[in-house]
């Protein structure tokens, strides 16, 4: 193994993790500008020589779409920034977006050897830094994709794990098109990330070099609508079709009051600001109502997304309403503590009960339950139990309610033999095969809301089986016809 740190490992453990250069939390929340700078060349430098260069990398097997972080880290000490992020797109085409949203605290950081008695390395930020390097420095150079073949794939949906199996499919050389229902590119990294997390310009940059592989991306094109399943196998010609629709049909709790004007889902509330701009109201023509006082209903990255937009648009208070303690939130802590940083009250250990309304059938306040945690339930976090008699009411003029969110039905419902579970999520199998044969799944479609980085990793591993699956039936057929050719020279 190349050594290419001349530190010791007792020398690099001194060294102290990182961060990231921000925006002060006064300024931040005036706009939607980009909260994270990222680190400089200086602190990339430093946090790399931090890594051990572990002959068994363990932080590989921690990333979900296995990334050779070993190698694009000592890419980086030998200032090859290009490389590295070469290195990274072997595995990931979406680096500048994954350095950005993808969850390294609990997965490839988690396992980092470094981290058993220090802070481990800031891998995340590592990854972020090579690729808005190359973006800055206009380093960029596709992929060479040494063959072309004649089989079309249909891929449904441009969330992450549509345009990762689009990008892996059209390296191998298949003819791939994505259909968007919407009439932007993204998926839920458009509609459901604010700009402060995943600016526009990065998210249209890693799209224009997915087209750049041959991609093509129709827009408002809504399947089970415009064209179903079967009618893209029967009339278009596809040979395989990926499904990667996600989630985005809300859950609500069930509680009085929430059909009162002033309650929005969270996928409503940031789908309005996020994709149609009604941050920019009446400059673009989608409004949206907002208090002086909002709360939001939830412990996860949407609820954060969502509380931190209410505070840009002008909210006096903006409060995270969570039913358990902050230790079991689920939301990434750098968020938690952009969060705080930005005013946002947690109101922890409580759970809203009803929404009141007044005469005029706005939104007045919430009452609520205080909670306090009992045995863990199946999910391994503690329960919250109610607390008799601990009622109370918050004066809000707005809810937003981010509980959670299962997929849109119109595929299961103009798709025959489409096999699916709870909630309408599309069963798959350990290749992203459903029960439907040519027809492949991932994403929140077939999990029913998780990250990005598991949809990237379902859209990698479908794009594998999609080419077994082809290619299989092109040796068949091969066989076939070598089998019919045989029989007409002995009839002769």
């Amino acid at each position: 193994m190349t050594v290419l740190n001349p530190l010791k490992p007792s020398e690099r453990m001194k060294i102290p993790r990182q961060h990231s250069i921000e925006q002060p939390a006064s300024d931040r929340v005036q706009g939607f500008t980009e909260v994270s700078f990222g680190v400089d060349e200086e602190r990339a430098m430093i946090e790399a020589t931090r890594c051990l260069e572990c002959k068994n990398a363990v932080c590989v097997e921690g990333c979900p779409v296995g990334i050779d972080i070993r190698s694009f880290i000592q890419l980086i000490l030998q200032k090859d920034y290009a490389g590295a992020v070469n290195k990274i797109r072997e595995a990931n085409y979406l680096p500048a977006i994954c350095g950005r949203v993808c969850p390294q605290e609990e997965q490839c950081e988690a396992v980092c050897t470094l981290g058993k008695k220090h802070m481990p390395v800031a891998i995340g930020k590592l990854e972020r830094f090579v690729a808005d390097y190359e973006m800055e420095h206009n380093l960029f150079t596709p992929p060479v994709i040494t063959e072309r073949r004649d089989e079309k794939v249909a891929i449904v949906g441009s969330g992450p794990a549509g345009l990762t199996c689009a990008a892996e499919l059209a390296k191998m050389g298949y003819r791939v098109t994505v259909f968007e229902a919407l009439h932007a590119v993204g998926g839920v990294l458009r509609y459901g990330i604010p700009e402060f997390r995943l600016p526009r310009k990065i998210l249209d940059l890693e799209t224009d070099r997915i087209r750049g592989l041959g991609v093509e991306i129709q827009t408002n094109f809504l399947v089970g609508r415009t064209a179903t399943i079967d009618e893209f196998f029967e009339e278009w010609g596809f040979s395989a079709v990926f499904l990667g629709t996600g989630a985005g049909t809300p859950n609500f709790m069930g509680i009085p009051g929430e059909s009162l004007p002033g309650v929005y889902s969270a996928n409503e509330f940031l789908t309005r600001v996020n994709l149609m701009k009604a941050n920019k109201f009446p400059n673009f023509d989608t409004p949206i109502r907002m208090g002086s006082n909002v709360a939001v209903i939830g412990g996860g990255n949407t609820a954060m997304d969502a509380v931190r937009t209410a505070k840009r648009l002008g909210a006096e208070r903006a409060i995270l309403v969570y039913r358990r303690s902050r230790q079991e939130m689920p939301a990434r802590q750098e968020e938690i503590h952009h969060a705080e940083e930005e005013g946002i009250e947690l109101l922890l250990l409580t759970n809203p009960t009803r929404i009141l309304g007044n005469e005029n059938h706005t939104v007045t306040g919430m009452e609520c339950q205080r909670m306090e945690l009992g045995e863990p339930d199946e999910s391994g976090r503690r329960k919250p139990v109610a607390v008799k008699g601990s009622e109370f009411v918050i004066p809000v003029q707005i809810v937003i309610e981010a509980v959670g969110q299962q997929p849109n039905p119109i595929i299961q419902a103009t798709t025959p033999g489409l096999k699916t579970g709870k909630r309408g999520v599309v069963e798959t199998n350990e290749k992203q095969g459903t029960s439907r044969p040519g027809v492949f799944a991932g994403g929140d479609l077939a999990r029913g809301g998780a990250t990005v980085i598991l949809a990237m990793r379902d859209g990698k591993q479908a794009a594998v089986a999609i080419h077994e699956y082809i290619q299989s039936k092109v040796q068949d057929e091969g066989n076939k016809a070598i089998v019919s050719t045989g029989a007409e020279v002995l009839g002769t």
